[in-house]
């Protein structure tokens, strides 16, 4: 199992938006081979900074998703409309390191 961090600053205003398409991904991510369950958290600090938390069977499962037109396709919708920088992306690990699977948000909830 792989977990993958994926940091989004949408521009102020654009949260419902983002949000909306996150739910819409998210229906694609759940059909494809080796997703395991992504959950979205938004920035108490900042309403506007969001983490993408998302779990795949294997580090080439996640390269998969991201080299899928889906993925291009909201990529692209993203930089024009809705984001406010690049996206950061980071593999927190391979093994779990802690009891919810090894992300570093979900052993806090």
């Amino acid at each position: 199992m792989v977990t993958v961090g994926m940091n989004y600053e949408v521009i102020e205003g654009k949260q419902d938006a983002f949000e909306s398409m996150f739910a819409k991904v998210l229906e694609v991510m759940t059909k494809m081979e080796g997703h395991h369950e992504s959950h979205l958290y938004v920035d108490v600090a900042r309403k506007t900074g969001y983490l993408i938390v998302s779990e795949w069977t294997s580090e080439q499962a996640y390269d998969h998703f991201i080299a899928s037109d889906q993925f291009k396709t909201v990529t692209n919708w993203g930089k024009e409309q809705i984001l406010a920088g690049r996206p950061k992306h980071e593999v927190y690990g391979r093994e779990p390191k802690s009891p919810t699977g090894g992300c570093p948000a979900g052993a806090h909830s």
